[in-house]
């Protein structure tokens, strides 16, 4: 490969569509505290003065959404009418139903047991729909993730964090951010350009933005090692960003899939996050993939992993379990693939309980990536199946 460049970006908490997914994630959240075994698809969208919650949500719980829609949109900083949005008057619409039996018959009764008393506890729950997930993982930073999408990530929450503490008061709650890096091989060697854009109020100069925003941000979240004279930074450079979140564009739950995993570096099947109770594998065996793989990695096994499930809607085994490590592991990939497989349960009610996905854990993921999150404690960020994978390729 030789030299080459890599892009990825992330986006704030603003974004309208991270809006529209931190609200279906806080309706999630808020149902699964009362029934964990809920079944919910939940979606959102939004657009100027307006927030509307859609899907399929099957359970005994009784949440108040509208109240939930407002408390999310409030805390993210859209609480004044005077920035364009304003969660306190807002309109909120609900158009849900149940989810659909005939789903929810593979799902409550996996096809390895049904109509009879055969296989484990794990046998039981289907997948609740067909398709394929990705997880994966490198040496790149600590968190073993990429670095393009890591820095991306780290740049967006700094730039959240300095409008919420009062260092930079002008700013306003959307934005976005995005980092090129070059590569010597698979190593990082430099960042090559860093693009912010964010919203702001409309007294203040570009020039305080470019200044502020290069110093206390840029300068302070990417490494000093990392960049250089030839280093480019672009800070809104469209010149105004005033007109931003819902007011300034529709958001959608699940637009923004590839910011929420790799930043694009590694695959993604297809399949949105948030808003899915975990029996959607869409979520859960995303989470799974990704936890096999940064064990696989942290193990010393490959520098770099990719793992890809793929299953069958009332299914509980995986129709298939494929390991990649692009040339870096120190076995065959296919024999890597068997000690994965050994190691790890792939099976819909097996990742439920490894992971403790029946938690109202998933709002807290819903912006600045589900992946990488060492800061949120969750499971599939654990590198606790080291020494039995290790085992496992003996």
């Amino acid at each position: 490969m030789a030299r080459h460049f890599f892009t990825s970006e992330s986006v704030t908490e603003g974004h309208p569509d991270k809006v529209c997914d931190q609200v279906s994630d806080a309706v999630l959240d808020a149902i699964i505290g009362q029934d964990p075994t809920a079944h919910v698809a939940c979606e959102t969208v939004t657009t100027t003065g307006m927030v509307m919650v859609m899907g399929e949500i099957t359970t005994g719980a009784s949440v108040d959404i509208p109240r939930i829609v407002r408390g999310v949109v409030n805390d993210i900083g859209y609480n004044n009418a005077a920035i364009g949005f304003d969660g306190n008057t807002c309109a909120v619409m609900t158009v849900l139903d149940e989810q659909s039996p005939d789903i929810a018959m593979g799902v409550n009764e996996a096809i390895e047991v049904r109509g009879t008393d055969a296989g484990d506890v794990y046998d039981r729950i289907g997948a609740g729909d067909q398709g394929l997930m990705f997880g994966f993982a490198c040496n790149e930073t600590p968190e073993l993730m990429p670095l393009p999408i890591s820095l991306a990530h780290h740049l967006a929450k700094e730039l959240t964090a300095l409008r919420k503490n009062g260092t930079l008061p002008y700013l306003r709650p959307d934005g976005k951010t995005q980092v090129t890096v070059e590569y010597d091989e698979h190593k990082p060697v430099r960042v090559d350009t860093v693009v912010v854009s964010t919203q702001h109020d409309p007294d203040v100069t570009l020039d305080t933005i470019r200044a502020d925003i290069t110093d206390k941000l840029i300068n302070v979240v990417v490494p000093a090692a990392l960049m250089d004279e030839n280093t480019k930074i672009y800070v809104n450079p469209t010149g105004r960003f005033v007109v931003g979140g819902p007011q300034g564009d529709s958001g959608l739950t699940g637009r923004k899939i590839i910011v929420d995993t790799y930043g694009g570096y590694a695959c993604h099947g297809g399949g949105a996050f948030s808003g899915k109770d975990p029996t959607k594998v869409d979520r859960s065996a995303s989470y799974m993939a990704r936890y096999a793989a940064k064990n696989v990695v942290a193990a010393g096994l490959a520098t770099q992993c990719e793992v890809q499930l793929a299953y069958a809607i009332g299914v509980a085994n995986p129709v298939s379990v494929r390991v990649d490590t692009r040339g870096t592991g120190v076995i065959k990939d296919e024999a890597l693939a068997a000690a994965v497989r050994r190691v790890f349960d792939f099976r819909p009610a097996a990742i439920i309980d490894t992971l403790e996905l029946r938690r109202p854990i998933y709002r807290a993921l819903a912006a600045y990536g589900h992946i990488g999150r060492e800061d949120l404690d969750v499971v599939w960020e654990r590198t606790d199946r080291v020494e039995a994978l290790k085992a496992a390729v003996l």
